[in-house]
């Protein structure tokens, strides 16, 4: 496995450009990733580049081009390490905007070296303040995973509800305890993955096309607009 903030200390210096046109090589990043609506550098890509410098390190990514989506990727971790995740907010902690990176190491005044896209409109190490951080996360690796193969619901129990209780915690929705037993918790967290997708009945139900839709993002095929354009 490829170390991830290698991977991204190659791209510094990839830059957006100004006026008409893009830099080929963002655009590049959107189609690796499977952002098909992604087509011009003039957008935020702070998410974009961190979802390519996890693909190319086989690592879980967030499949949103919102950067406070991966709050809910990863393992939340108080203690950084370099290349784990680094996630910020912006204009205020209750808005919606927000900023993601790479961490990579301590500054002298006590800031934090972030290496991310579209930081100055690049791929570049900043320097930022740790009054603006929302929390850190450490990636996994991507394996395979087990899908259930039957419908399953509020009061189902056994092992096929152990595999969705999996599967949803490595989508970053929090069930707790993997127990197999499909109790309200999860229930809630399946309506909440369903709710990213508008072609989805949002009713806590796992069905055929819950599943579909979940072995698609899992399997890093993903390519349906509303997750990869959901801002969470």
């Amino acid at each position: 496995m490829k170390d991830i903030l290698e991977i991204a200390s190659k791209e510094i210096g990839v830059k957006e450009m100004k006026g008409k046109g893009n830099n080929p090589r963002i655009i590049q990043y959107a189609k690796d990733t499977g952002f098909k609506n992604y087509k011009s550098d003039d957008s935020h890509w702070c998410s974009l580049f961190m979802n390519w410098c996890a693909h190319e390190a086989g690592l879980e990514r967030s499949y949103s081009l919102g950067a406070r989506s991966w709050l809910r990727v990863g393992m939340p971790i108080d203690n950084p390490e370099l290349g784990d995740v680094v996630i910020f907010w912006r204009v205020s902690r209750e808005s919606w905007q927000g900023h993601v990176g790479l961490f990579n190491g301590y500054s002298r005044d006590g800031r934090i070296y972030c290496l991310g896209g579209n930081q100055g409109d690049q791929v570049s190490s900043t320097g930022k303040s740790q009054d603006k951080i929302l929390g850190y996360r450490r990636l996994r690796p991507v394996d395979d995973v087990r899908f259930p193969t039957k419908n399953l619901k509020k009061g189902s129990k056994g092992i096929e509800v152990k595999l969705l209780q999996d599967a949803l915690k490595k989508l970053g929705f929090e069930v707790g305890t993997t127990d197999g037993d499909f109790g309200p918790r999860t229930e809630k967290e399946l309506i909440q993955f369903q709710l990213t997708n508008q072609k989805l009945t949002a009713n806590g139900f796992f069905d055929k096309a819950t599943r579909a839709y979940m072995e698609t993002i899992l399997s890093g095929l993903i390519s349906v607009k509303s997750l990869a354009d959901k801002v969470f």
